[in-house]
């Protein structure tokens, strides 16, 4: 969900070779948008479109959506398949990301090195993903976030944290088919500990690391695959193939 600045944003295409919705003033100062807002999942156990639980976020997607109408600026919904072997678990959506296209890691540099390495490994039909109606799917792999909706700044407080953490539980309750969960940075890590009642003391973060959670599951941990990490080369691509190669492995993919 790391952002970089807009002047090196890229510029994104639609499927059908159209370029994205811009804004543009109108004589009064007013903005005229010619996208549209993309349309909300239905309510589940395990996402809310309406969820207004944490009065900050739910102030600054309302902001959001006046400054961008044409944004999905709501809790971002869970991507993938419907049965899924990995759980792949982030942080939060970005503010010109997934909060822009309602998918996760869709739309911003951090999910560069994800779906290439998924569609290196097999577990995605194309190597990115521009939009939620790109034709990408996902194969035995589903992707979620700690948190659902966009913070200010990128930087979800505490209490936010622990209040979103229900909907994370609930989705890893529902998802019988899930053998390993792979986390995504620590907070991410800490969240699904959380999820599982689980200590965290027990359970240190590390990339690469390893963690029985239970008979069937096991959390796997890596380095968040944003902008900053890669840049600096915290997380290279070699390193993120492998963890994730290694996730298939003990997921029987």
């Amino acid at each position: 969900m790391t952002e970089r600045p807009k002047s090196e944003r890229p510029k994104f295409v639609t499927p059908k070779g159209r370029p994205p919705a811009r804004r543009k003033p109108a004589a009064a100062g007013a903005d005229l948008f010619t996208g549209v807002r993309p349309p909300a999942s239905p309510k589940t156990p395990y996402y809310d479109p309406g969820c207004t639980q944490c009065p900050r976020l739910a102030e600054f997607l309302t902001e959001t959506h006046h400054a961008h109408p044409d944004y999905f600026a709501r809790p971002v919904p869970s991507f993938g398949a419907a049965a899924p072997k990995i759980l792949i678990v982030g942080l939060a959506p970005g503010m010109h990301g997934a909060n822009r296209t309602g998918r996760p890691f869709t739309g911003d540099y951090a999910g560069v090195l994800l779906y290439e390495t998924l569609h290196e490994l097999g577990l995605a039909t194309v190597p990115e993903s521009v939009s939620a109606d790109d034709g990408l799917e996902l194969r035995h792999v589903r992707i979620t976030n700690a948190v659902k909706c966009v913070p200010p700044e990128n930087k979800p407080l505490p209490d936010e944290i622990r209040q979103c953490n229900a909907y994370l539980k609930s989705e890893l309750a529902e998802l019988k088919s899930v053998r390993v969960v792979f986390a995504l940075g620590r907070i991410a890590h800490d969240g699904v500990l959380t999820a599982e009642g689980l200590k965290r003391s027990r359970f240190g973060f590390a990339h690469g690391a390893e963690h029985a959670l239970d008979y069937k599951r096991v959390l796997v941990d890596s380095y968040h695959c944003s902008r900053y990490n890669t840049s600096t080369r915290v997380l290279t691509p070699e390193m993120f193939k492998k963890v994730m190669a290694r996730a298939c492995e003990i997921a029987g993919i």
